[in-house]
Order: C-alpha cells, then structure tokens, then sequence
C-alpha cells in the first residue's frame, strides 16, 4: 500500500480555493474527514479524495480487492463480489452514483449483472427524492422517487433487489 499524503487545512483551502475557515467548517460538520494529530489537523489524500467524490454525487465509495476470474473481473468487498469494468488488480476503491441503482422487488433478466439480494435499513425523504440505503452485505444508497417509494411499499425492513449495471461501478486507485 502506497503511503498517504497528509495536507494541512492551509493547503485544501488553496486546492479548492476557499478559505481555511471554511475548511475548518467542513471538517467540524463532518464533510471533509481529518486526522487529529495532537494539535494539528491533517487531510489524507485519500480523504480529499473521498471529499471530491461525495461532492460530485458519488456517495457509495467501497475500499475493494479487484480478481480477476476467466475473462471477468470482480470488486470483492468484505464478502460482498460487484461486477467491474477494469483491468486494474488489486486494492482500489469503487463507488456506484445512487440515481445508477434500481431497487426491485424481484429479479427479471436484464443486461445488469449486478444483483444483490437485502433489506432496507434506513430512509431519508428530501422533496420529492428518496435516499434508501439497502444492507446488501454493505450498506448500498439508492436514489428513487418519492413516488415509487410508496408504489412499491418500501420501508425499513422490506427486502429488495438492488440492480446496477457492470458500467455504473466507477474504479480508481
């Protein structure tokens, strides 16, 4: 494993050419993890990196192994295997955008050959949207609509299948 880079809050701030202060703000609200190292606060490359990708919509970000098997490869992460488009081995991350997931209440054929059998344990309603967070093995995010939320009688507890096509995983070192 490669060693992290640690940045102060001084020099996220000119990444991302805002100010310390705001940094600061990020950290205490929890949008941007640190490391307290005695007095002072470092940001990891790889928590910057978290920090980016949340902030462009990605939200479920997976630390993988990549096998590949016959001519497939697979992110296995804990004892949970998504299907990938990469030829990277090894360590990565993985992240799937919620608005790429389909939540089913039963498997039919489709192209998708990502399909993962569980059951919801969380709900957040904002406006018209729906965040539900499905326990596949990890907890998954999907975003739905208010609308099928409640056509499709979701609630916490309701088993699901959550579908998501090999092109939607995103892998990165």
């Amino acid at each position: 494993m490669s060693e992290d880079i640690l940045y102060t809050p001084e020099e996220i701030a000119q990444k991302l050419r805002i100010t310390k202060g705001t940094v600061y703000e990020m950290i205490k609200r929890g949008e941007l993890e640190a490391h307290h190292i005695g007095r002072y606060i470092r940001i990891s490359q790889t928590q910057f990196e978290n920090y980016l990708l949340k902030s462009k919509g990605y939200d479920n970000i997976y630390e993988a192994v990549l096998v590949q098997e016959g001519n497939e490869t697979s992110a296995n992460i804990n004892s949970v295997k998504i299907h990938v488009d990469t030829e990277l081995i090894g360590r990565a991350k993985v992240s799937i955008r919620p608005e790429n997931i389909i939540l089913s209440t039963g498997t039919f054929i489709s192209s998708a050959r990502n399909v993962h059998k569980g059951k919801v344990i969380d709900i957040t309603i904002d406006g018209l949207k729906a965040l539900v967070t499905v326990n596949i093995g990890i907890p998954i995010k999907a975003l739905i609509t208010v609308k099928s939320l409640e056509e499709m009688s979701i609630k916490k507890g309701t088993e699901l299948y959550v579908i998501f096509k090999t092109m939607s995983v995103v892998v990165y070192k």
